[in-house]
């Protein structure tokens, strides 16, 4: 099973890294795959760290692949360097245990150190899992044709319309900006520079 979740990792500098990424569980340790570049896995390598976070605040998600908004609220881990999300449910710390490079994915299982619970989950929305598979669609855009982008997207609207809060609107909305913007930038780099060279 893999759980979709925020992955916080920081710098040696300190400096905060926050990237949505699907995580594996076996017994006590945690598997992330994260691919290569990414600043998360440069992060890992460097301070042998990282902390899981679980939020249905799915405004991360849909934030972090969009862009259009990076700088949600973090505080220290308490066991391992790095941070954690202020506003996540619950999170896990872990320490790197080991690493398998296999060249543009490199497996890292880590363990599990520390758990804190934050908040009770309040049980499972619809929208808030539609706004995370659109995150991922953001995430394929420049590999997924786009009549299989628009078949899923209009898939997902429907649980959008009939069970989003105000959070899953804001979420959402960013991620039809970000596929606008996407295909925008597309038809524009696909004409000519110059006028001439249409004929």
């Amino acid at each position: 099973m893999i759980h979709e979740t925020i992955v916080t990792t920081a710098a040696r500098d300190g400096r905060p890294h926050i990237a949505p990424m699907g995580v594996r569980f076996e017994e006590e340790r945690a598997i992330l795959a994260p691919f290569r570049p990414s600043a998360t896995l440069d992060n890992i390598l460097a301070t042998r760290a990282a902390v899981i976070n679980f939020t249905t605040d799915v405004r991360v998600f849909a934030g972090c692949v969009t862009g259009f908004k990076w700088d949600w609220p973090t505080l220290p881990a308490s066991r391992v360097f790095g941070v954690r999300l202020d506003g996540a449910l619950a999170h896990t710390e872990l320490e790197l245990d080991e690493v398998r490079d296999t060249g543009e994915r490199p497996v890292l299982r880590m363990k599990c150190v520390h758990r804190e619970m934050h908040a009770p989950f309040a049980g499972f929305n619809r929208a808030q899992a539609a706004v995370v598979e659109g995150a991922i669609l953001v995430s394929r855009l420049f590999m997924l044709p786009a009549d299989k982008i628009d078949r899923e997207i209009a898939y997902l609207q429907i649980a959008v319309d009939k069970t989003a809060g105000n959070d899953e609107r804001v979420a959402w909305d960013w991620i039809m900006a970000a596929i606008a913007r996407y295909r925008a930038d597309a038809t524009l780099s696909s004409q000519p520079s110059n006028p001439s060279q249409a004929a």
